[in-house]
């Protein structure tokens, strides 16, 4: 097939130029309704924000414009099938694991997983086993799982339905997915992947592998977090000889909405052609402007930036710390005061995200380093508290299944007595959205200081609205 058609974004083209007269939905008549204020941003985009008119193909029964698009998608990608997402990863995510477990499954999970995979487990009712990343001291970060212990949780669950792992994490590290793969699908345990940061990677070969390259069985990536792609834009990605093709599009169909977007899946076809037409030359200039970003942020006083392990990660993301003791998001304010505004602050880390762009495409360095240096002229000294390390167990299981939760009634107890106790709420620092403990999980005491750096430091968190008060909540036994 020829990758640079872009048959959906064509077809809504075709119609938006033919003037047509609207006696259907959306309501704003391809932007003719909107408000003048608003004219200026919307009126040209609304213009492709159609419905399933004919021309326009059917998202959920896809035989024009939209196959041909999904199948352009599934051949550079080197997949069987792949399909559009207008409801983002996490409804990826939903739909790969009701495709996959069923109610009281056993499935192995990444404990540094997404909260949408908490979900979904929670709404098919399977019974989670937790497997530890590993966790790097310099970064203060948690990584990928080990294949030693994938190997184990194998071995001791070898009725697991699934593990479902999360590749790379949300700094761009990349581990070896591929043994992971292989072991476990050799054992009948298909592989479910969380890409959500990795849909470039397909793009060229100095980039990690991708998931899908590598022959997960099920892998779900965020187009919208470095492809041209508009918010809300993810690919699924089916290569399985486990699991039913029928049983993710049934998922899909329940999950996404029967009012698709079509400017954010225009969005989808665009992001395939801008990356299937990526260049070696493309890549060349990429990498030439990420090391001369690196390097002026380096020159910085009062700036880290940091290095992956043996140099394996994802170019595009650039992790810088303080030297000067500030934590990562007081580092983060100071930039938001001159205009620089991140990809997401921890206590420790800033995290920026660098465009995925082309050769053709003019960016100065030192201009956007300027905004740092003038971010960083007067840097005062503070005093950050020592890394306390995400160690958790290698293997672990809930305390309680998602029956038993139903059944019982919580109560909020001060932080300081925690320690041991069930927890009943799912705390999730935001970003990045991995939760720090989960509904059914025992309180350990690391658990505690992690959740008291984290609001000393300034996180924001989801699901925890008693935390600001020193308050947990938790199943009494």
């Amino acid at each position: 097939m020829n990758q640079n058609k872009l048959p959906l974004f064509e077809a809504l083209q075709t119609h938006a130029n033919g003037n047509p007269i609207s006696f259907h939905v959306p309501g704003h008549k391809y932007g003719n309704l909107i408000p003048e204020q608003a004219k200026e941003y919307y009126q040209h985009l609304l213009k492709l924000d159609a419905t399933e008119l004919n021309g326009l193909d059917d998202l959920h029964s896809p035989e024009g414009a939209i196959f041909e698009a999904e199948k352009l998608l599934a051949e550079f990608y080197q997949a069987k099938k792949s399909f559009f997402l207008i409801n983002g990863s996490t409804v990826g995510n939903l739909a790969m694991i009701m495709a996959a477990i069923g109610e009281n499954d056993t499935v192995l999970i990444q404990r540094n997983c997404h909260k949408s995979i908490l979900n979904g487990i929670h709404l098919v009712k399977a019974n989670p086993v937790f497997l530890g990343p590993d966790y790097d001291e310099d970064w203060g970060v948690a990584g990928g799982v080990s294949v030693e212990t994938v190997k184990l949780a194998i071995q001791e669950f070898p009725n697991a339905k699934a593990i479902i792992l999360t590749y790379p994490n949300y700094y761009g590290m990349v581990y070896e997915l591929e043994e992971l793969i292989h072991y476990a699908q050799s054992k009948g345990i298909p592989v479910l992947v969380d890409e959500a940061h990795g849909a470039h990677f397909a793009g060229s070969r100095l980039f990690p592998p991708s998931a899908v390259q590598l022959n997960a069985d099920l892998v779900v990536q965020s187009a919208h977090k470095t492809l041209p792609a508009m918010t809300m834009g993810a690919y699924l990605h089916f290569n399985s000889k486990l699991l039913s093709e029928k049983r993710v599009r049934h998922f899909l169909q329940i999950l996404q909405s029967s009012s698709p977007s079509y400017p954010i899946m225009a969005s989808l076809d665009i992001a395939r052609h801008y990356l299937a037409t990526y260049s070696d030359k493309d890549m060349e200039y990429l990498l030439q402007k990420v090391n001369e970003f690196r390097r002026r942020l380096q020159q910085i006083k009062g700036i880290k930036v940091l290095s992956y392990h043996k140099g394996l990660g994802d170019p595009l993301k650039v992790t810088i710390q303080s030297t000067t003791g500030l934590s990562g998001y007081e580092l983060q304010s100071m930039l938001e005061g001159v205009g620089v505004y991140t990809e997401m602050a921890d206590p420790y880390n800033v995290l920026l995200v660098f465009p995925l762009i082309k050769a053709n495409m003019e960016l100065s360095i030192e201009e956007m380093t300027a905004h740092f240096e003038k971010a960083l002229q007067s840097i005062p000294n503070s005093l950050m508290s020592k890394i306390i390390p995400f160690k958790k167990p290698s293997i672990s299981k809930l305390a309680l299944s998602a029956n038993q939760m139903a059944d019982r009634e919580s109560v909020s107890i001060p932080l300081e007595e925690a320690t041991g106790k069930i927890c009943a709420q799912l705390i999730i620092p935001y970003p990045p959205g991995i939760p720090l403990l989960f509904p059914g999980e025992i309180v350990r005491k690391e658990d505690i200081g992690n959740i008291h750096l984290l609001l000393q430091t300034g996180a924001r968190f989801q699901g925890g609205e008693h935390l600001k008060y020193g308050r947990l909540d938790i199943f009494p036994e």
